[in-house]
């Protein structure tokens, strides 16, 4: 598999006021923009980091995965996942299932910034979400 570079580090937040107040006011991080993908029922923001980001996540449902990680952590946010940018998502994906990894998504799917996205199961990777990105 071709990874290029970590593409960005995934923040589970209540609000995005939340996440602004640590990561931007605190850290001083600047918000790039805000984005909702309704399919994955959240709103993303991305702060860039040098040529990786953080993307800070907030549910749009109650019933979305960010919610119910947020409702595991016991109400708080925190780390949520680990992105790496690969030049090509199928040729990854292809690879991993070669080599008999667990995949939540078996296919690419759009994420935000029209970034084709997918996700490796945490129970292949000792515990830890991790998303496959292509950039367009």
């Amino acid at each position: 598999m071709n990874i290029l570079q970590i593409d960005h580090l995934g923040i589970a937040v209540n609000s995005l006021e939340e996440g602004q107040a640590f990561w931007c006011d605190i850290m001083g991080l600047k918000m790039a923009g805000t984005e909702t993908v309704a399919e994955q029922k959240v709103t993303t923001a991305f702060c860039p980091v040098g040529e990786a980001e953080v993307e800070l996540l907030v549910a749009t449902q109650p019933d979305s995965p960010i919610a119910k990680f947020i409702e595991k952590n016991g109400g708080r946010g925190g780390f949520q996942h680990v992105a790496f940018r690969v030049a090509n998502i199928e040729e990854a994906l292809a690879e991993l299932k070669a080599k008999g990894i667990k995949l939540i998504d078996e296919q690419p799917r759009l994420g935000a910034g029209g970034c084709r996205i997918a996700f490796i199961h945490p129970k292949a990777t000792g515990g830890v979400l991790v998303e496959i990105s292509e950039r367009p």
